[in-house]
């Protein structure tokens, strides 16, 4: 069993900075790989960014690449998203997912998840 608790939202300007924060419980927290999903008002949930259990392996939609960096600590059991340069249409609320095995860049092979952290981004 993982529980994953996200912090971090707010409200930023465009062109704005904000780091998330993803805490997590369970024993067996750092053999999961670890992902970053947002959904926005009327969207279909969508992938953001996802980490390797190890943190060797870092994965981006094409949206927030070169703007956006996870990372972990498995010593502090958190994951971070560090997003830059943010702009309105990245405004959703943001959920941390945990996945055992399978293609982290579907929501389906998460099996745990957060609650969500409000971004919103003023133009």
């Amino acid at each position: 069993q993982v529980q994953l608790v996200e912090s971090g939202g707010g409200l930023v300007q465009a062109g704005g900075s904000l780091r998330l924060f993803c805490a997590a419980s369970g024993r067996t927290y750092s053999s999961y790989s670890m992902g970053w999903f947002r959904q926005a008002p009327g969207k279909e949930r969508e992938f953001v960014a996802a980490i390797s259990w190890s943190g060797s392996i870092r994965y981006y939609s094409d949206s927030v690449k070169g703007r956006f960096t996870i990372s972990r600590d498995n010593a502090k059991n958190t994951v971070y998203l560090q997003m830059n340069s943010l702009k309105p249409e990245d405004a959703a609320v943001y959920y941390c997912a945990a996945a055992l095995s399978g293609n982290v860049y579907r929501s389906g092979a998460y099996d745990y998840w957060g609650q969500g952290t409000q971004v919103t981004v003023s133009s």
